[in-house]
């Protein structure tokens, strides 16, 4: 029986996970990141991979650094054949990287040598991406760097979210490491080297990367919303108050107003120019303090007296 160390810690690491025990491997432990205060309240909050391997009763590590040696020395105990990994979020230390025999494989959420990061599936809805998918690879000490095991590609709609993509990426890996495992342990498939000249970045979203920049065109920023969707979401500022925006459709629409201008108001959403003069309407968003509404709500409650003319992003932050 191999002898398997699974490591991931958000939602999309849960299928993954979930196949490894379903599939009858011997999952001998658990690596995860520690629990998290989460929400206003700031309660105390496992991470998904932690719930799910307690459902199965497979033992969980939370180390806060991987590369400590007391916890190094924890997970090197318990003699894995192989180490997966889905969105861990740390990079592992060389010395459990040689560890398996087996080796270390992660399930990465791009078509690598694009996109290596935390943030694939962000990037490839901001950068307008018409397909993505996920890579299976050997584990190095740089970056998503390793040699390619699988891939699989995974198709990317007008209208996904990083929510709907997400969705789909993540069931796409846990079938793609079904096929893989078996392949990997009987020596059947030769690892492909990455290409470092072809290598682009998904980083971690930061704040100010949040902030709807309106001088872009109608295209980028229907993007870039739609990129941010459901987390951490974009964000503009509407007479002096911060405001999330959720969701928009692009307009068949040209105009010469300034970007960020309110050109007009409809029933169901109001309309903003953009930096090429196209325009977009915000149909989904979230005054500051309150829940997510769609636009036809709040233009009849808090944003009854909204007008045209209105500049978007006026405030600086």
């Amino acid at each position: 029986m191999t002898r398997i160390v699974f490591m991931g810690t958000p939602d999309f690491s849960v299928p993954v996970l979930r196949r490894l025990v379903e599939e009858g491997y011997e999952v001998v432990g658990v690596v995860t990141q520690p629990d998290r205060p989460v929400g206003r309240k700031r309660v105390l909050t496992p991470p998904p991979v932690k719930a799910e391997a307690l459902k199965h009763g497979i033992p969980v590590y939370q180390p806060e650094k991987i590369r400590q040696k007391e916890e190094l020395d924890k997970i090197l105990a318990l003699e894995p054949d192989l180490i997966v990994t889905a969105a861990f979020g740390q990079i592992l230390p060389n010395q459990l990287l040689e560890a398996p025999k087996f080796g270390c494989i992660n399930v990465h959420a791009s078509l690598l040598p694009e996109l290596r990061g935390g943030a694939p599936i962000h990037y490839a809805i901001i950068e307008g991406k018409k397909k993505t998918g996920i890579t299976i690879m050997y584990m190095v000490e740089k970056l998503d760097a390793g040699d390619i095991l699988t891939q699989v590609e995974v198709p990317i709609t007008e209208t996904d979210t990083v929510g709907s993509l997400h969705d789909k990426m993540s069931p796409a890996g846990a079938d793609l490491l079904s096929e893989t495992i078996p392949k990997l342990l009987n020596g059947e498939i030769t690892p492909v080297p990455q290409n470092d000249d072809e290598a682009t970045f998904a980083w971690n979203i930061k704040r100010e990367q949040e902030k709807i920049d309106w001088t872009k065109t109608g295209h980028e920023i229907y993007n870039h919303i739609r990129g941010m969707n459901p987390w951490p979401v974009a964000y503009t500022t509407m007479e002096g108050a911060v405001v999330k925006i959720w969701n928009s459709v692009k307009m068949d629409y040209k105009g010469s107003e300034q970007a960020g201008t309110i050109v007009k108001i409809e029933a169901d959403g109001f309309i903003v120019a953009t930096g090429d003069g196209t325009a977009i309407k915000i149909t989904e968003l979230q005054p500051a303090g309150k829940k997510k509404m769609d636009a036809k709500q709040f233009l009849l409650g808090a944003g009854s007296n909204l007008e045209t003319g209105v500049r978007l992003g006026d405030l600086n932050e």
